[in-house]
């Protein structure tokens, strides 16, 4: 019998990615999104599989679900330019959004993956960073929304999962690069490419010299799909690359290179509240999933920046 899979956010940078992937092994999908930083493009393939469904819906408000056997829930916006634009919508979506998740999931006796994040670790005084450590967040910062939002649907999933029993598993994403990005949502990666492929000033924050380890997408939704069996009471687990942390103003010289880009390299005014240093402790994933990153990050980029020259090239970006 064929599984059925809700997933939320479905056309998002790692919505659609997953989607692809349950799709590729017999899932049928019901993907739902409400189009406020997806895009149905990231859906064409999904679109042409007899087995995928989308519906436009926006969980901050009740949604009739159909039923499922598992609802990956990954509807949030992700970029800080996002989420800092929209701050009441993206503390919503994952308080009242969460909550309608978990609850359609017991009624129907359906197991729940959600997407959390690094930022749930704040501006991290333990490095690298591991499960058990409870972070070092701004409550009232601009990036709040996004990081209590987060700290939030954490809680109540595990709330939810003590007394009532919930069957659900917490991804901690950590930075996570690739195809699909969206060339405006303000990340270092795709801001470095489209500036690159354009010829125009690649604008790097503060001094560059703040560190993060990049994971490709593709290992990142291995991990995910890992994570979805994995035993009930494992706990939020950190996803991400745990090697070759590099700096910012390191990623911004070798997209300069991929893109065969003249451009100067600019130093902006740096967010509030942008963590110095990012990188997982991965001893759990390793232990429970069996699961580390592949891709090298030269590969990575090499893809990724490939993407966007067509999108450059076709005016998408």
């Amino acid at each position: 019998m064929t599984r059925r899979a809700i997933v939320t956010g479905a056309a998002g940078f790692l919505g659609s990615h997953l989607t692809d992937r349950l799709l590729s092994e017999g899932w049928s999908v019901v993907g739902i999104d409400n189009l406020s930083s997806g895009h149905l493009d990231n859906l064409s393939l999904a679109q042409r599989h007899r087995n995928f469904e989308f519906r436009r819906g926006d969980l901050r408000r009740k949604l009739r679900l159909p039923p499922a056997d598992a609802i990956f829930h990954f509807a949030s916006p992700a970029s800080p330019p996002r989420y800092e634009s929209d701050p009441i919508g993206t503390l919503e979506v994952n308080a009242f959004g969460t909550a309608q998740v978990l609850a359609h999931a017991q009624g129907l006796g359906a197991r729940v993956l959600v997407s959390s994040t690094s930022e749930v670790y704040g501006d991290p005084q333990v490095h690298p960073q591991p499960e058990s450590y409870w972070g070092h967040v701004n409550p009232i910062g601009v990036r709040s929304c996004y990081d209590e939002g987060k700290r939030f649907l954490e809680a109540l999933c595990m709330a939810w999962q003590r007394q009532r029993g919930a069957d659900v598993r917490i991804a901690r994403i950590f930075n996570t690069y690739g195809p699909r990005m969206a060339p405006d949502d303000g990340r270092v990666v795709s801001n470095f490419c489209v500036q690159g492929w354009k010829g125009a000033p690649i604008t790097v924050q503060g001094s560059g010299r703040q560190s993060r380890s990049f994971c490709y997408v593709d290992d990142l939704i291995e991990g995910l799909v890992r994570l979805y069996s994995a035993p009930a009471d494992t706990g939020p687990v950190n996803l991400g690359n745990p090697r070759g942390e590099t700096t910012i103003l390191d990623i911004a010289k070798r997209i300069r290179r991929l893109t065969g880009a003249r451009s100067p390299i600019v130093f902006i005014e740096r967010g509030k509240d942008d963590p110095e240093r990012r990188r997982p402790d991965l001893r759990k994933a390793r232990r429970v999933l069996g699961w580390e990153p592949k891709v090298p990050l030269t590969q990575g980029l090499a893809r990724t920046s490939e993407h966007f020259r067509v999108l450059v090239r076709e005016g998408k970006a």
